[in-house]
């Protein structure tokens, strides 16, 4: 799974990325600091079965803390998008070919209004005005694509084929494009259709491929609360409050072993006696946290599991023993698309486990089950196949 970080110049991405990926990467307070993309690992959270069955995991593509599994999922941070990038402005289409193989989408805004949509230094902005902006650049980006090619669409007997074949890399069904079609009145047939009817159809083809969660940040601006309530609404309440740059001083802190930080919890124990102005920042961020807002972990796990509709699946190769034939305990945790059924799962580990596929065992009640079993999160299961 790979998501996207987007937004306007100057709003708090990298910040954002370096907090949830801990990679080091260029920050500062001016417009286009990322030139190329920055990619890293982040981390969804799920329940680890370990305690359930009162063994010890030895986790290999995850980790586990407290109980917690955390499972990695692919990030990238791109260069600030400006008004006009579909027509080469700013970074232009290289940010946008950039994030074309991104499965959702976090916008990050600046809620307290202290940067215009360029990214300069202002006041009195309105953060709800990035959000259109970034939607609308999306939307005439997609729709550009779509008329360079429109001919071999209104031409063709299955637009919604042909279609899905011309954005393939959006990875959108043939299915969904006709449905995208229809709910934007245009008719496959159409020669030239209206503009803005195009560029209603691209809008419907990114809200259903490619969710986006609006990432309030900078929330511990005190200009920041004037501006909640209209964010809120703007984004039909997908939206996260956030202060990156606390998030990463907390795990930053977390990493150097000062604290143990939670931050599916938002909240933290010292684990060092530190000098008394790193106690006062750390007795502020206690604080901060408690307000509630900042919850970049939720926000994480709200776009996987809620938005994307994934879920996490832990195979094995021993049911009895909940291990691997290494003998690691629930060694991997896979996320998978919801309605995924036990072959999905086979596919995924190995095609020629997926082609010889007998049938897989719930490791919980070892009842045997079939390929066609429809996963549920937390699930602990073993595939037999005649192909090892």
């Amino acid at each position: 799974m790979l998501i996207g970080i987007i937004g306007a110049p100057n709003k708090g991405k990298s910040t954002l990325f370096s907090a949830i990926t801990m990679n080091d990467v260029h920050i500062a307070d001016y417009p286009f600091t990322t030139i190329d993309p920055n990619v890293g690992v982040a981390y969804v959270t799920a329940q680890c079965p370990h305690s359930e069955f009162g063994v010890s995991c030895n986790p290999r593509n995850s980790y586990c803390k407290n109980g917690t599994r955390y499972v990695p999922i692919n990030v990238v941070d791109v260069a600030g998008l400006v008004e006009d990038a579909h027509s080469g402005k700013g970074m232009g289409n290289k940010f946008l070919n950039d994030l074309s193989t991104a499965d959702g989408f976090i916008l990050v805004i600046d809620s307290s209004g202290k940067t215009d949509k360029n990214g300069n230094k202002c006041t009195g902005a309105d953060p709800a005005e990035d959000i259109a902006l970034v939607k609308n650049e999306l939307a005439e980006w997609l729709s550009g694509i779509i008329e360079r090619h429109w001919k071999k669409v209104y031409m063709s007997e299955e637009p919604g084929a042909e279609l899905a074949k011309m954005i393939s890399g959006i990875g959108i069904s043939g299915e969904v494009a006709e449905k995208c079609l229809r709910e934007s009145g245009i008719r496959h047939r159409e020669r030239d259709p209206p503009k803005e009817q195009m560029r209603h159809f691209a809008w419907k083809i990114i809200e259903l491929s490619k969710p986006i969660s609006i990432c309030a940040n900078k929330t511990d601006d005190p200009d920041s609360a004037k501006n909640t309530g209209k964010i809120l609404a703007v984004s039909e309440g997908k939206c996260a409050l956030c202060s990156a740059a606390i998030e990463l001083a907390l795990r930053k802190a977390d990493k150097n072993g000062i604290i143990d930080y939670n931050p599916e919890k938002r909240e933290f124990k010292e684990l060092k006696e530190v000098d008394e102005a790193q106690k006062k920042a750390l007795s502020y961020m206690r604080s901060f946290l408690k307000s509630g807002k900042s919850d970049v972990q939720g926000m994480l796990n709200r776009l996987a599991f809620e938005m994307l509709e994934m879920i996490v699946v832990y195979p094995v190769e021993d049911e009895n023993k909940y291990a691997d034939h290494y003998g690691n305990i629930l060694p991997d945790a896979i996320l998978i698309k919801k309605g995924s059924t036990a072959s999905d799962l086979a596919a995924i580990i190995h095609t020629d486990l997926a082609k010889g596929m007998l049938y897989a065992v719930d490791a919980r009640s070892k009842r045997r089950i079939g390929k066609d079993y429809m996963l549920k999160g937390g699930d602990v299961i073993r595939i037999v196949s005649a192909i090892r």
